[in-house]
């Protein structure tokens, strides 16, 4: 049959139609997510999108953000919940299933090991496994890797040489060996700590600044200082902030609403002048005005002839009990933790509030006991901060709780640039929450107590926690580290 010119044409077109019908059609099939989340707030904190879309996930990876439907296996239906990337928690102690746990129902989806940090990355990596139920790493820590070359009998934190004795020449060239040796093995930054080695000179702290310098990584300090911190002493501050314009290396001091005490807001606005002349200087802070450490460390060294009012201070989280001077004497022998007040209520306000400040909770639970900081410093922002108090917007909150710490980290450790952010091509670590619901539940007395509202958890595509209740069994947790180098 001869075909007129008109009707090739339309016959043509009709092919055209059938086969761009039928590559649409492998293509929507392979938009069938593993997952969708449906009818949420969709808000990303680098972008500054915050409107309501559809997230199609695939093998880990976010893969759509969409105003059109999506197919996926599993729906989730996020309709008044806010969808944002999971947080990051850049200062978490307690590495295990019992502070994972309470971690994920407060929306984190990583846990870091930073300040203090590991004496043996691999080791410790290798430890902490596969059976992780959110994302996992740690730095190198002039802390440990001092313990473990003075041969300290401390726990976390050293209570023997390490803390009170000045290291040898050859013992230096040991601590900074192994410091240089955590950086090649995969490290995401330095650890350090001048509170809890008070006996290691400031020569010593800044040769530690020159190998950070030298790699371009972070190095997160608790630095010297009294506690509570006293009003107008900033020498510890001004001790690691000269080491960083000597050296270049990048700064981040940790929970500065504890170390700044009365001094916050000094410190903050001195961050913000050597930020302006360009130095690579940042922070972080918890919403309490009460911190946690062990009583054995150098931070109780001569305190033993304060008056009662000060003993009667400090918490004993294993009995809930107060201290007296005896407990106090008697507990130091162990390596028991201890509450205590750090400052005030209206200089932990202004830290959160402030925009140079990102949000760690210094976390760290054994056996049920311990802060309420590990299990509710990321809903205690959202919901007191943000909701009740107003003194931050919700977008600039998920900004301190993602975007910040993932370039805090992403120079040294490129796995961060898929971190902290909701866009395609993103690792789905995912959270979903109830904006006028969210809130703390743990307490001093009781600080297991899961946060409300955190509905959803997604940890590398994988429910984490659903309906506000964790998933048993499954371990989507992932190691995070810098790339591994070569040998010298």
């Amino acid at each position: 049959m001869k075909l007129s010119a008109n009707a090739r044409a339309i016959l043509a077109a009709a092919i055209l139609l059938l086969c761009s019908a039928a590559i649409a059609a492998p293509i929507r099939a392979q938009g069938n997510y593993d997952v969708v989340i449906v009818n949420g707030r969709v808000m990303d904190p680098e972008s500054g999108l915050d409107a309501v879309r559809n997230v199609g996930i695939l093998a880990g990876k976010i893969r759509a953000i969409s105003g059109g439907p999506l197919v996926g296996k599993t729906i989730i239906d996020a309709k008044n919940l806010v969808v944002a990337p999971g947080f990051i928690d850049l200062h978490q102690h307690g590495q295990d299933a019992e502070n994972d746990r309470v971690k994920a129902a407060d929306g984190v989806t990583t846990s870091l090991e930073l300040e203090v940090g590991v004496a043996d990355v691999d080791s410790w990596y290798d430890a902490r496994g596969k059976n992780a139920l959110i994302n996992f790493g740690a730095s190198v820590g002039h802390i440990p890797v001092r313990m473990a070359v003075m041969h300290d009998p401390g726990g976390l934190l050293p209570s023997g040489d390490a803390a009170h004795r000045q290291a040898t020449a050859t013992e230096l060239d040991q601590i900074q060996a192994g410091i240089e040796k955590g950086l090649h093995r995969g490290a995401l930054a330095v650890g350090l700590g001048p509170a809890y080695t008070a006996a290691a000179t400031n020569w010593e702290i800044y040769e530690v600044f020159q190998i950070a310098a030298r790699y371009g990584a972070s190095i997160h300090v608790h630095i010297r200082g009294s506690t509570p911190a006293e009003e107008g002493n900033l020498t510890g501050f001004q001790e690691v902030l000269s080491d960083a314009v000597a050296t270049g290396a990048p700064l981040h001091i940790v929970h500065i609403q504890s170390t700044g005490g009365l001094n916050v807001v000094h410190e903050l606005d001195m961050i913000r002048g050597v930020r302006t002349r360009g130095l690579d200087v940042t922070t972080e802070a918890y919403p309490y005005d009460h911190g946690m450490t062990e009583l054995h460390s150098a931070l109780f060294d001569n305190k033993e002839n304060s008056p009662e009012s000060y003993f009667a201070s400090l918490l004993w989280p294993e009995t809930g009990e107060y201290l007296t001077r005896e407990s106090f004497l008697r507990y130091r022998k162990t390596n028991g933790l201890v509450i205590l007040p750090t400052t005030t209520p209206e200089m932990v306000r202004a830290a959160i509030a402030d925009p140079l400040t990102m949000i760690a909770s210094d976390g760290i639970l054994i056996a049920g006991k311990g802060h309420p900081r590990t299990a509710g410093t990321y809903a205690r922002v959202l919901g007191e901060y943000v909701r009740q108090e107003k003194v931050l917007s919700l977008m600039d909150a998920l900004r301190k709780m993602t975007l910040m710490p993932a370039q805090r980290l992403e120079k040294h450790a490129p796995v961060f640039h898929d971190k902290g952010r909701i866009r395609v091509g993103a690792d789905a670590d995912i959270t979903v929450f109830d904006p006028e619901k969210v809130i703390d539940k743990a307490t001093y007395e009781q600080p297991m107590q899961y946060s409300e509202g955190i509905q959803f958890v997604f940890v590398n595509g994988t429910l984490a926690v659903k309906d506000g209740k964790i998933v048993n069994g499954v371990f989507p947790g992932r190691p995070v580290r810098a790339p591994i180098m070569p040998a010298k």
